[in-house]
C-alpha cells in the first residue's frame, strides 16, 4: 500500500505539472475513459478469469485506488508528451519507451506488500508487454476521436 500511495502522489503531481496540452474538459474525458475502460478490462481479466489482481483475489475496496487515481494521470502524461506532429518512427519509439516504463513500474508493483499491490494469477510479464501498446493505442485513438 505504501508503494501505491507514493505512486499516486507522484503520478498525479507530475500529470498536473506537465499538462500543457489538455484543457479541463479533455482531462475529465481522459480520466473517465480511463476509469471506465480499466473497469471493463479488470472485470474480465481480474474478476472473471483471475489473470491478475490488486491486493486480494476478491472484490477489494483498495483496488479502487489504482483504477481511479493512479492510471488516469499516467495517461494524461502519455498524451501530453505524445509526438503528434512527427514521423511514424518517432511515434513508435515513443510508445515503446512508454511500454518499457509501464513494464518497469509493473515489476515494482509486484513487490511484496507494503511496497507492492499487484499480483499475478495466470497473467505473466509478456502478457503486459503485448497488451500495453494496444491499450496505449486505444487511448490515443479515443483522444484523437473526441478532440475532433
Amino acid at each position: 500500500m505504501i508503494g501505491l500511495l507514493i505512486a499516486i502522489f507522484v503520478f498525479n503531481l507530475v500529470s498536473f505539472k506537465v499538462n500543457k496540452l489538455l484543457n479541463k474538459k479533455q482531462v475529465a474525458h481522459i480520466w473517465m475513459f480511463t476509469v471506465a475502460f480499466q473497469v471493463v478490462v479488470d472485470q474480465y481479466v481480474d474478476l472473471k478469469y483471475e489473470g491478475y489482481y490488486y491486493f486480494s483475489k476478491s472484490i477489494d475496496i483498495a483496488a479502487v485506488l489504482p483504477i481511479t487515481v493512479l492510471v488516469p494521470p499516467v495517461n494524461i502524461v502519455f498524451l501530453n508528451w505524445y509526438p503528434f506532429d512527427t514521423s511514424v518512427k518517432r511515434k513508435i519509439i515513443y510508445i515503446l519507451l512508454w511500454v518499457i516504463f509501464m513494464l518497469l513500474y509493473e515489476a515494482l508493483a509486484l513487490l511484496p506488500e507494503p511496497w507492492g499491490y499487484f499480483n499475478y494469477g495466470w497473467w505473466e510479464f509478456w502478457h503486459s508487454a503485448i497488451a500495453d501498446p494496444i491499450l496505449l493505442y486505444i487511448l490515443l485513438k479515443y483522444y484523437q476521436w473526441f478532440v475532433k
